[in-house]
């Protein structure tokens, strides 16, 4: 498989916002935040401290998601999407993979994720990688949150 994880790029904007929409909008409907971090990823992640991947096969962007600064040690691993016309390709977990690779080489001491019990196959790849569901505050960012989960990364 010719799948490479690449840093974002103005260029590849469009995609994280398209990849996103397409999944959101398939389970959920879209929220005021999916429109402030989707519309201005490059001011909204990573001018605030985070990060943005893609994945790339065959020359094609698959894949995304995003690291969101919490604070200095912590972030949420978050809008993370794969094309439907590459699902079985094991491209959500070479993401998941390098995303935790990624937050150990930066030495941070969590990553967080907010997620939905309607996204099974998504709670597999967490759950396999290590991620663990814990205590959800009253009030979420998204209205499809009902699980949160973290993956300590000290130690690790």
């Amino acid at each position: 498989m010719s799948l490479k994880i690449i840093p974002f790029e103005p260029r590849y904007g469009p995609y994280f916002k398209d990849l996103n929409l397409a999944w959101i909008e398939s389970y959920f409907f879209v929220e005021p935040e999916d429109i402030r971090l989707l519309e201005h990823c490059e001011q909204s992640i990573i001018e605030s401290g985070g990060f943005i991947y893609f994945a790339e096969y065959e020359d094609t962007i698959v894949g995304c998601f995003a690291l969101i600064r919490i604070n200095e040690k912590s972030y949420e691993l978050g809008k993370m999407a794969v094309d439907p016309n590459f699902h079985g390709l094991k491209i959500g977990q070479k993401l998941v993979s390098f995303a935790i690779d990624f937050a150990k080489t930066k030495c941070w001491d969590t990553l967080v994720l907010y997620s939905s019990t309607k996204l099974d196959a998504a709670l597999h790849i967490y759950k396999k990688y290590g991620f663990k569901e814990v205590a959800l505050e009253k009030k979420t960012t998204y209205l499809r949150s009902d699980l949160k989960m973290e993956l300590p990364l000290l130690g690790v």
